[in-house]
């Protein structure tokens, strides 16, 4: 079984164009990206998936292996599935470019996640989130049945907390996907759906169409930031300055 890290990277970003390329110590993001997913043991090979020349050079540059795909391609998932078909691989996890504090440990729970579970197709990861977040709109949430398996995704508060009993616990979605190159195809030849629509959430689209997603609580301990803004770089400079530094 061949598996595959797949970091879709674009160029064009509407609050911080050309991220990937953004110094953070001394190296661009795609960088730290490529070499901490380059860290997971279940992975035979890691890419960068790119329409942008300067993208590639950058990742040539470091010594990273780098895909050229289509510009048009609506997001990072078919971008993902286009690398797929490319390399042959039977799995391919989708990480998210901009996420340069990322562990490992993530890509591996993900991988086996999938593996543990041969009648799904995709795999995901959550982790509890405190009180002072749950209606974070912001904080994509998930609920799952008793095995593990997401019955919706939401930016609203779910479950919601009539009663706060013991059981009672929110779990945050993190954007990591480990798909079979068969769920991967077939997903990314359905069209949009009213519910993935209505809350900007993509992995609706799989739920409405009947596709099954593993999730798998993560034991990595580390605060992912994803980096959206100018604000959001600062915030990974003096995070892992802090690392350094200790």
């Amino acid at each position: 079984m061949k598996i595959i890290g797949v970091i879709p990277s674009r160029f064009k970003s509407s609050r911080l164009e050309g991220k990937p390329l953004a110094d953070i110590h001394g190296k661009p993001m795609v960088r730290h990206v490529y070499e901490a997913a380059s860290g997971a043991s279940e992975l035979d090979s890691v890419v960068v998936a790119t329409d942008d020349e300067r993208i590639a050079a950058a990742v040539r540059d470091f010594g990273g292996q780098v895909v050229m795909t289509r510009a048009d391609h609506a997001c990072g998932t078919d971008r993902v599935a286009e690398v797929i078909a490319k390399s042959g691989a039977d799995i391919a996890v989708n990480i998210q470019g901009d996420e340069p504090l990322l562990d490992p440990l993530m890509i591996d729970e993900c991988v086996q996640g999938l593996k543990s579970n041969p009648d799904v197709g995709m795999c995901t990861l959550v982790k509890r989130v405190g009180e002072e977040t749950e209606s974070d709109a912001s904080v994509v949430k998930v609920v799952r049945d008793i095995r593990g398996r997401a019955l919706y995704f939401t930016r609203s508060l779910v479950p919601y907390p009539r009663f706060r009993l013991p059981e009672f616990q929110v779990l945050e979605h993190i954007g990591m996907y480990a798909y079979t190159r068969e769920c991967l195809e077939r997903l990314t030849q359905l069209p949009q759906t009213p519910l993935e629509l209505v809350e900007g959430l993509e992995q609706l689209r799989a739920l409405e169409n009947g596709i099954a997603i593993q999730t798998v609580t993560t034991n990595s301990k580390r605060a992912l930031v994803s980096v959206d803004t100018r604000e959001d770089l600062e915030r990974v400079r003096q995070i892992m300055a802090g690392e350094v530094a200790r």
